[in-house]
């Protein structure tokens, strides 16, 4: 049962939907403030969590809307078994209970409509095949005598009774069957009637007992028609020589007519079924019956607003005994009917006689509920994302939940009040290993690598202390792992892969809807809940007695259990929920990637070279510009550039690095366009085109060049720091790309569409990265600024008491005068959850992070102002 289940309006649910995951929201994130938990982990948690709250609630509110639009879609087809849960007491549980009886009224409409088509075509075939054979012995001058001649006149009549027998039902579901009622002597009239069925030569014999001066209004045709129907099935099914009785009587306002017979009888169980056209009492092609006559005999009694239906037989006799009961006057308006009752008319016991009540016909059954005839419901995510990102029923793991749900405790555990270390590997393992599971059915040497460099960057963080660089190494490992397990081929396609990872906690929720279905869907969802309560109250317990009780072995339990206090539990609990969300996204992404490399549109090159090779050689021309005033300002020296820039030439360097960076990342954009618009079918079209682009190749990695001397003398003349490090890798990569973007134009393959180059560049750049981390970038610009002091006696102490534990060992090669500036004594106290390579070897030494203030105020530290450093 949903929680708003017992709730009877549409409108009072929805308003406590909005309170409840409005006051969620807001318990939430004030829990993360007073816990102090950073915004872009409590933002995200909470909006989650409101979430959640809010599928909870609304859990049953739309689902029926939206499985009766699928099961509309196959009734229209035909289908009409279809049913949709309706449990709810507000206006969509009522319409689901509406909806299901339409359907099971139209499926007993499409059943009958099947049945009266095949049995009319049973009864038309019969007399017609023998009517058939008589007009061809006709025909071959065979049996012409009167005898053949009367069969074939029996057959003939028979064909008209049952057409005439179609056309009133025709006439009377279509309601142009009005009554043409005056006053009507019971008694004479079923004189007439029995006078019509014994003309049919009928072996019984026939009794009237009816009340001489019994008067009605009524119809005479069609209440005659009603009274031989039932006298002709009563003697089509008597025996030889048997009795047909029929009686009448007044019962006050009302009157009954009963037609008894000597036949067989009919089991309590038929009788509902046998005033359906062609139904189990129906005649037979021996008995001559057209299978309708009780079918009509209904619908005039329903059309004088009467009731009919079979009763057991009087006591000490058997066969048939059928009852009608009819008011002494019609209604005004007679009851509209139909070919087949409704739902609600088969729920509806005929009117009892005053008399003697008179047997109900049992109601017809609706069609029943087929179970999971609607599970695959489409959801309004769909229509958000369209076919970008279509979900085509990706079945539910449970195996993926658990390992995020691990993933989260991990996370929860090992992040809150730990520096990054072996535990933050540990996590980032644990997750990409569920990611690498949702994505094992992408096989081939990509995800291979993109796993490996992903396992290589998340190992940076126990090697290297400095932040900024593990931080840049588990964002390449996550582009590297989502890349790997979405296949994304394109630089286009890589980028949406990062932008689709956010997004996929919002498109999986129908897919976690299946994982959760999928479990409790076969009865293990209690089991689950249960066994993992009762294995958590095991651990707790049973861990904490005994931990408490041996010395030795909680010992061990504080080296792997954190110490989670009331002001941290709050944030591990918002951790945990974080990083579970993430995988679980994650997980979702690689299990059903978007559509992120669609084909490109093929461009349609232009039709005259000049339209691509001017504007190409207009770039060429102002990189020979730049390249000969750079190497007028070499030749010129310093003179030159004070005299005409008014710079010195450290000055002049650091001026134009940025504007060549820039420079250089537009090339990449000047060669994808060249190449998409530049034509190659003939030989002079491709040589055209490998000259220009190779002519601009070449002058952008002299530019390359440049940036890269540029950023050198900087460095000799400022001194070197991390981010210097960093541009000096970039600027090489972009280079890098230049070259393989060259490769790829004249190769045929636009650069941004091309198979190879968006990989080569997500690859090229993980591994620079990892280059950089290898280098130990801070122990790196520690000695370079060392050694830079011994040089020209520059030293900016204020940068250096910045860097991390991995630049200490470079920092202690300084003289202790400037040593004890730098580098203050430390006492470490991480776990093994912490340990870091660069702070293992700092040897219990830290960079100072006091500032110099602080430094200046105490008396014994003596350190020289010597900052030359500017930024």
């Amino acid at each position: 049962m949903t929680p708003l289940e017992r709730v009877s309006s549409i409108k009072v649910k929805l308003g406590l939907l909005v309170a409840a995951s409005a006051l969620v929201a807001a318990v939430v994130a004030s829990v993360g403030r007073v816990a102090g938990v950073s915004p872009w982990i409590s933002i995200p948690v909470t909006i989650a969590i409101a979430l959640a709250v809010t599928q909870l609630l609304a859990a049953g509110m739309t689902s029926p809307l939206r499985q009766m639009t699928l099961a509309s879609r196959r009734m229209a087809r035909g289908d009409y078994s279809v049913s949709v849960p309706a449990v709810g007491s507000d206006e969509v549980g009522q319409l689901g209970r509406a909806f299901n009886t339409m359907a099971s009224d139209l499926g007993a409409v499409d059943r009958q409509r099947r049945d009266l088509v095949a049995n009319v075509s049973h009864e038309l075939r019969t007399p017609l095949a023998a009517l058939t054979v008589v007009l061809e012995n006709l025909v071959d001058g065979v049996g012409s005598d009167p005898a053949a001649l009367q069969t074939a006149f029996g057959q003939a009549e028979r064909l008209s009774r049952l057409v005439e027998d179609l056309l009133d039902l025709a006439r009377v579901d279509a309601g142009k069957a009005p009554l043409s009622t005056s006053s009507v002597e019971v008694g004479p009239l079923l004189e007439a009637c029995v006078a019509e069925v014994r003309a049919n030569g009928r072996p019984v014999s026939y009794e009237i007992d009816a009340p001489a001066d019994l008067v009605v209004e009524a119809d005479p045709d069609r209440l005659s028609q009603l009274v031989v129907n039932l006298l002709d099935n009563a003697s089509r099914h008597s025996p030889r020589d048997g009795v047909v009785t029929v009686r009448g009587g007044r019962d006050g306002e009302r009157y009954h007519l009963e037609v008894l017979d000597s036949g067989p009888g009919i089991p309590a169980a038929d009788r509902s079924r046998v005033f359906e056209p062609f139904g189990t009492l129906g005649a037979s092609a021996e008995s001559g019956g057209t299978g309708l006559g009780l079918a009509i005999a209904r619908w005039v009694t329903d059309l004088h607003g009467g009731s009919i239906a079979f009763l057991d037989p009087l006591p000490g006799a058997s066969g048939a005994r059928v009852r009608v009961d009819l008011p002494l006057r019609p209604p005004a308006r007679p009851l509209t009917t139909h070919l087949t009752p409704t739902h609600e008319e088969t729920q509806m016991p005929t009117t009892p006689p005053a008399a003697e009540p008179a047997e109900p016909s049992a109601p017809t059954k609706a069609a029943p509920a087929v179970s999971g005839d609607v599970a695959a419901s489409p959801s309004v995510l769909d229509d958000i994302f369209g076919t970008y990102w279509p979900d085509t029923g990706v079945p539910g793991r449970f195996g993926l939940f658990l390992g995020a749900v691990v993933a989260g405790l991990l996370g929860g555990l090992l992040f809150p009040d730990r520096n990054a270390g072996l535990g933050t590997v540990i996590v980032l393992l644990a997750a990409g290993g569920v990611v690498m599971l949702a994505g094992k059915e992408r096989r081939g040497w990509f995800p291979i690598l993109c796993y490996v460099l992903f396992a290589l960057l998340s190992a940076v963080a126990v090697v290297r202390d400095a932040e900024w660089i593990v931080a840049l190494s588990i964002i390449a490992s996550i582009a590297v792992l989502l890349s790997g397990s979405t296949l994304a081929k394109t630089l286009l396609g890589i980028v949406l892969a990062g932008i689709s990872w956010p997004l996929a906690g919002l498109r999986g929720l129908p897919w976690l809807g299946r994982t959760m279905t999928s479990v409790s869907g076969k009865g293990h969802g209690a089991a689950v809940a249960r066994t993992t309560l009762l294995s958590l109250l095991g651990l707790i317990i049973f861990g904490l007695l005994f931990a408490t009780a041996d010395a030795v072995l909680g010992s061990w339990v504080d080296q792997f259990v954190p110490d989670i206090r009331p002001d941290t539990f709050a944030a591990r609990i918002f951790m945990t929920v974080f990083v579970f969300g993430l995988v679980l996204a994650a997980a979702y992404l690689a299990l059903n990637p978007p559509r992120i490399d669609r084909s490109e549109r093929t461009t349609q090159p232009v039709a005259n070279r000049y339209e691509w090779l001017a504007p190409v050689g207009v770039v060429v021309a102002v990189f020979a510009a730049f390249l000969i005033a750079q190497a007028t300002a070499v030749f010129g020296g310093e003179d030159y550039l004070r005299e005409t820039t008014g710079l010195t030439y450290a000055e002049y360097v650091h001026q134009g690095f940025g504007q060549l960076t820039v420079a250089t990342a537009l090339t990449l954009l000047v060669i994808w366009a060249a190449a998409r618009k530049a034509p190659t079918k003939t030989v002079s079209d491709r040589l055209w085109l490998r000259v220009a682009l190779g002519l601009l190749t070449a002058e952008a990695l002299v530019v390359v060049g440049s940036a890269l001397y540029r950023m050198h003398l900087y460095q000799e003349a400022y001194g070197f720091t991390q981010l210097r490090l960093l541009v000096d890798v970039f600027e090489g990569w972009l280079g890098l790309l230049v070259i393989a973007g060259f490769v790829s134009a004249v190769a045929g393959r636009a650069i941004a569409g091309g198979l190879w180059l968006g990989r080569f560049a997500l690859v090229s750049g993980a591994v620079a990265l990892l280059g950089i981390a290898a280098i130990n970038p801070d122990a790196w610009t520690a000695q370079h600024n060392v050694t830079r002091y011994e040089e020209t006696g520059k030293i900016d102490l204020d940068y250096l008491r910045g860097l991390s534990d991995d630049a200490v060992p470079a920092l202690e090669k300084l003289p202790e005068e400037l040593r004890a500036c730098v580098l203050i004594p430390y006492d470490h106290d991480d776990d093994w959850l912490e340990w870091n390579l660069g702070r293992h070897r700092a040897g219990g030494q830290s960079p100072a992070y006091t500032s110099s203030a602080v430094m200046r105020d105490d008396p014994t530290a003596v350190c020289p102002n010597e900052s030359r450093y500017v930024d």
